[in-house]
């Protein structure tokens, strides 16, 4: 993923290749899913794919793109430069979970 990109359209696009792979009877269970997505975000997650890798004994594919898509609408909200929002949000990971 591109630093720029919007993160709705990484998941989109991700979503695409899961089906296209599924339309050739590759078949990734929830979990690896949910693995490759985070796998598959720019450095500037690091922080965001740890909290949830290590802050949870079982991940699923929504739940990470939730959590995603929740962390978008913080950093629009309130600037995703601020250090202190971002901590916040990792707070906030770590109690839902």
């Amino acid at each position: 993923m591109n630093e720029c990109e919007f993160i709705r359209d990484h998941i989109s696009q991700f979503i695409t290749l899961l089906n296209g792979l599924k339309n050739v009877e590759v078949k990734i269970d929830d979990e690896d899913q949910a693995m490759l997505l985070l796998c598959s975000l720019p450095p500037s997650y690091k922080s965001f794919r740890e909290t949830l890798i290590y802050g949870r004994d079982k991940l699923s594919f929504d739940d990470v793109k939730g959590h995603l898509l929740s962390k978008n609408k913080l950093d629009n909200e309130f600037g995703s430069d601020n250090k202190a929002n971002r901590k916040a949000f990792i707070l906030v990971a770590i109690v839902r979970s």
